[in-house]
């Protein structure tokens, strides 16, 4: 895997079971971005499983500028959402919330059969998974009269360049998308372009 590139999920994966002397661990992982989304995910998962005691999660957002989080939800300290974090680093992926939901077998399995049960459900919600691997991309703003569209466009063509939007006004502006690892190249070919001003848009 490249320094400009990462892996995630693409979509919320179905529904995975793990059993341990009687005890049920229900594994679920979610795609998300932002922590309000975790906060969907969970209720979701809440309402499917509401009689279940212990809701277990790990999540871990962004690609250069990681957020991670861990609960236990009333399991021994560490025993439940650390393990599951240690799926998402083994797997090397980011943007990804799993849940764990525990339901009680009448049998306790001490703290070494929770960080297994949780390690393996939480695995096993993972191999279960689409897990792709995205770019890290830059985004730029162009603008630049219309006697400039040509060359503009031959760059485009020539680097491979995504055009994201055009607003086409008394003057053009263009919204264009480069891989990580190319946008110092891309940005000194348009600065030094004549008449073509070039912005870096903020992600």
């Amino acid at each position: 895997m490249s320094l400009d590139s990462y892996k995630t999920i693409v979509e919320p994966t179905k529904e995975t079971l793990f059993k341990d002397r009687n005890s049920k661990f229900f594994g679920f992982s979610f795609p998300v971005t932002n922590e309000e989304e975790v906060k969907d995910c969970l209720e979701e998962v809440k309402k499917i499983h509401h009689s279940a005691r212990h809701f277990c999660y790990a999540y871990q957002i962004g690609v250069e500028d990681v957020k991670y989080r861990v609960n236990d939800d009333g399991e021994p300290n560490n025993s439940a959402g650390m393990p599951i974090y240690g799926q998402i680093q083994s797997f090397k992926v980011t943007n990804i919330l799993i849940v764990v939901i525990r339901y009680f077998g009448g049998t306790k399995l001490g703290v070494g059969g929770l960080i297994n049960a949780y390690k393996s459900s939480a695995q096993i919600s993972l191999d279960a998974s689409e897990i792709v691997e995205k770019t890290i991309d830059v985004s730029y703003q162009l603008n630049f009269e219309y006697d400039m569209m040509n060359k503009v466009m031959r760059v485009l063509k020539e680097k491979n360049i995504n055009l994201i939007s055009q607003k086409m006004d008394l003057t053009c502006e263009y919204v264009v998308s480069v891989r990580k690892k190319e946008s110092k190249v891309i940005f000194d070919i348009f600065d030094i372009l004549h008449k073509v001003d070039i912005l870096k848009l903020e992600s």
